[in-house]
């Protein structure tokens, strides 16, 4: 055993043995633990140049009592950190709610998937937050009448408590509203609250909703609800036996899906919802006839609903009945053929625009140019006319345009964002689930208070075809090109 002294920078450090039967790194370590410099960074100077960490001592020839000298730099020393580490447990439940990625669940009170799931679906939609983030009973419309109201104030309250809560928040304010101003939904079978249509649910919120976030006319977003989920349909309705023709408009919420031996897919079915037969009074024939409607999307929402037209009255069970039969429905939704020549005018160069922008993340060469584009969406944006030789209204000429982010413009294909399901055999029985795309891109399945993270390529299999979860109503979110 030899004693030795080390100096570096300008402290010696007297007295450290060294164990010659053990190699140099172990007294490196000894080093290491009395400066900070670690062994690989140490340059200890010797006979016959640097010490090496597997060297002989024996042929070194260190003497007891001499003094070595080392260069090196020490590793910084850890500080410790200004503030107290906290534990996620030990977070304020609004900032565990934040760091968990995705609101919380909604306690069941009896047969109330239908409206947990609906409101789930409804609340992941941005935009309505933050209209009714802004309502205020200052703001209020004379046309709104006071149950409409608080409803509206409950869904905005509990839309709040559901992104500030980790635990599953029971919605009993918001359901006694709605029952007060639905009393179908308080309707009581053996004693308790029967099972309702989520679809019945999900269309009379988002009406009463439409009232209450109407803005002033003179306001340049007099309908916020109608501006995010509206779908304008240009009908021809056309009569067969007489010969007649006319046209008509309308504005809806959500499209159909009508499921027949026929349909396999989504956009067959949106095919088949958008034609129809109707009877009405007809003045050539003087009677009653049969008109065919056809009909075409004119302008396109941010949010686009689907509903699948999967129950229908049976009179012999005297109950709603399900259609079980397997449609698919795709995560990338295409409508363009699905709307109006006019408004394919003005999808065309935003829709040649996201192929470029495809197109150049597969290197490829994009096949218009900007100043093509830009001379393109001049012509698209011009106001169009229709048979009468009147320009259309601001509402067609803005169909395929952002109302909210100007330089923006829709291409009519959409992205899948929430789907609402049903698993069981009828409308009034059976259960609702909501499964919810989140900003970070992750699937929740929302099953009431349980809400649990779920695979992309699970969503697309609630098509149907048997008795487990099958897509009732699914909605989608509008792609942009910046122009």
């Amino acid at each position: 055993m030899l004693t030795v002294s080390v100096k570096w920078q300008k402290k010696v450090f007297e007295g450290i043995e060294i164990d010659v039967t053990l190699p140099p790194y172990v007294f490196k370590a000894q080093l290491y633990d009395l400066t900070g410099v670690p062994p690989e960074r140490q340059k200890i100077m010797v006979k016959g140049g640097l010490l090496k960490d597997d060297a002989d001592w024996s042929a070194i020839g260190v003497k007891d009592g001499q003094k070595l000298m080392m260069m090196g730099t020490a590793d910084e020393i850890v500080k410790a950190p200004e503030k107290a580490i906290v534990f996620a447990e030990d977070l304020p439940e609004e900032e565990q709610a934040t760091n968990l990625g995705y609101s919380a669940g909604l306690v069941n009170l009896g047969n109330t998937c239908y409206m947990n799931s609906t409101v789930q679906c409804l609340k992941s939609v941005p935009e309505l937050k933050s209209a009714l983030s802004n309502y205020s009973l200052a703001g209020r419309s004379n046309d709104v009448d006071q149950t409409s109201h608080m409803l509206t104030v409950a869904t905005r309250e509990l839309f709040g408590d559901l992104d500030r809560s980790v635990n599953a928040v029971s919605p009993t304010q918001f359901w006694m509203t709605l029952r007060k101003k639905f009393p179908q939904f308080s309707q009581l079978q053996n004693g308790m609250h029967m099972q309702q249509d989520a679809e019945e649910c999900w269309t009379q919120l988002l009406y009463t909703l439409s009232q209450s976030l109407k803005a002033p006319a003179s306001s340049e977003d007099s309908d916020a609800v109608k501006a995010l989920f509206g779908v304008n349909l240009r009908s021809r309705v056309h009569c067969q036996e007489s010969g007649e023709e006319s046209s008509e408009t309308e504005s809806v919420y959500s499209l159909k899906c009508h499921i027949s031996h026929e349909v396999n897919h989504l956009h067959e079915g949106l095919k088949h919802g958008l034609k129809g037969e109707l009877e009405k009074t007809s003045p050539a024939l003087g009677r009653t006839a049969v008109y065919l409607k056809e009909s075409l999307i004119d302008s396109l929402p941010r949010y686009l609903t689907v509903q699948f037209v999967r129950f229908f009255w049976k009179r012999e069970t005297n109950q709603k009945a399900k259609i079980l039969r397997k449609v698919d429905y795709p995560l990338e939704l295409d409508i363009f053929d699905l709307c109006s020549e006019d408004l394919r005018k003005k999808l065309e160069a935003p829709r040649q625009k996201l192929r470029d922008e495809e197109g150049k993340k597969l290197g490829l060469q994009p096949k218009s140019s900007s100043k093509d584009i830009d001379v393109k969406m001049t012509d698209a944006e011009a106001p169009s006319s229709n048979e009468g030789g009147e320009s259309s209204t601001a509402g067609q000429q803005e169909g395929a345009s952002s109302s909210s982010e100007k330089g923006t413009h829709m291409t009519g294909i959409y992205d899948l964002v929430t789907v609402l399901t049903h698993k069981g055999r009828s409308a009034d029985s059976g259960h609702y689930v909501a499964w919810v795309k989140q900003e970070s891109g992750k699937w929740i399945q929302y099953d009431d208070s349980h809400p649990s993270i779920q695979r992309e390529e699970d969503i697309t299999k609630l098509s149907g075809g048997g008795d487990w979860h099958m897509a009732y109503i699914i909605m989608y979110k509008a792609r942009f090109v910046s122009m």
